[in-house]
């Protein structure tokens, strides 16, 4: 049992790798192609574009599906995907794997935290999900610098990394994950939207997307960025994003205890301040190593708190769709992450490459307005009230699905 959960761990671990690693490759990647560091940090752009707008279309294509079957093969095309993008022979073709790839990750991370509820007696199907989601998270730590390093002289060699993990993670589940029966009750695709016609459910998704596109658009270019601070070697940016890593382990646990401490509202606040000040900071902070690894500890403390604190959020609205609304808000996440690629990129055409992060410190204060103004006692009665007049209730059998299934992961 624990070996299958570390498997279902490995491929998160693979697919977190995949999706945060080009950041500290964008420079080779712009280099071998002939194309502008701006325009491979695209290559972010449509992978988490595809992931967001292909994860509730292929759940509910696939809803009826075996989860064994679903999960082996949302890994083979994952898998492939990256073996065609280390074997790119242009931009064009690279950016058609990456969203294949993208299609392989929205349907694998998902339904790895739910084949995971199935292993384990119902008392431990929560550490069961920390443990498949440890694997995104750990991606942060360990993943994307090791990424890095491997690809300081061929960032092909960063896809095959991916792609040796994705097999690895393909050929033990095949070998020990026993066969698991969907869910008897299937959810549409309309379905699944439907908690966006609540207020409240729209006002926390548009707070996710608004902050993660600041975030996105400094992280992509983050070696871009610190430049000043690195001299371009790649061992130093490994070193900045390993410490980014580990901010984002250390952040995530610190969400969940500051949240069960402090309440929603105030992580929120409180994170939206700290990331928009050191945006701000960041044309100083990336001028040396050691502000670059201060820039590289505190954002993402706060980023992985409010990334805790909007699940939190979301499910205190309607905890019967809680796996619905989690969903709704990992897409959010990832077109958040899509339109960092292209904020940030606009950001560094009208503001050059030192000062662009401050379009993220804008962006990072528009997320607070938004976070303040929505999660007032006051406005949370009002769209509350408002959602109790126009909503349909979930029915029984909507329910318990919703209290059977797990969400995906967030950044």
């Amino acid at each position: 049992m624990r070996l299958r959960l570390l498997l279902l761990a490995l491929g998160t671990f693979a697919v977190g790798t995949d999706t945060m690693v080009m950041a500290g490759i964008l420079g080779r990647v712009a280099d071998d192609l002939g194309v502008s560091v701006l325009a491979a940090g695209q290559v972010v752009t449509v992978f988490a574009l595809a992931y967001a707008l292909l994860a509730p279309v292929l759940a509910a294509a696939t809803a009826r599906w075996p989860r064994r079957r679903l999960l082996l093969t949302a890994l083979a095309v994952f898998t492939a995907a990256n073996a065609l993008s280390a074997l790119a022979p242009d931009y064009p073709t690279l950016l058609a794997t990456r969203v294949l790839a993208a299609a392989g990750a929205a349907l694998y991370s998902p339904n790895a935290s739910a084949a995971a509820t199935t292993l384990v007696p119902p008392e431990r199907r929560g550490r069961a999900i920390a443990t498949v989601l440890g694997g995104m998270t750990v991606a942060t730590a360990l993943g994307v610098p090791l990424g890095t390093y491997v690809g300081r002289a061929d960032w092909r060699l960063t896809m095959w990394l991916v792609t040796a993990l994705g097999a690895v993670a393909l050929l033990g589940l095949a070998a020990f994950l026993r066969e698991l029966p969907a869910p008897a009750q299937a959810v549409g695709l309309r379905e699944r939207l439907s908690p966006l016609r609540d207020g409240r459910v729209l006002a926390a998704a548009a707070t996710t997307f608004a902050f993660f596109m600041a975030f996105q658009s400094v992280y992509i270019y983050l070696g871009t960025a610190v430049h000043p601070a690195t001299g371009g070697d790649a061992d130093r940016l490994s070193t900045i994003l390993l410490a980014t890593g580990v901010a984002s382990v250390a952040g995530s646990w610190l969400g969940g205890h500051v949240v069960d401490r402090w309440g929603v509202r105030k992580v929120l606040l409180a994170g939206s301040v700290v990331s928009a000040v050191f945006f701000a900071a960041l044309p100083w902070l990336g001028r040396t190593m050691t502000g670059a690894l201060v820039y590289a500890l505190a954002v993402p403390l706060a980023g992985w708190s409010i990334s805790v604190a909007q699940p939190h959020r979301l499910a205190s609205l309607r905890p019967a769709d809680a796996p619905l609304l989690l969903s709704l808000n990992s897409s959010a996440l990832y077109l958040g992450m899509a339109a960092g690629g292209g904020t940030g990129s606009l950001a560094m055409a009208l503001l050059g490459e030192r000062w662009f992060p401050l379009g993220a410190s804008a962006l990072a204060l528009v997320a607070l307005g938004m976070a303040a103004g929505t999660t007032r006692p006051a406005a949370t009665a009002a769209a509350a009230a408002g959602a109790g007049r126009t909503r349909t209730p979930a029915g029984p059998a909507a329910g318990n699905r919703a209290r059977q299934e797990s969400s995906p992961s967030g950044v």
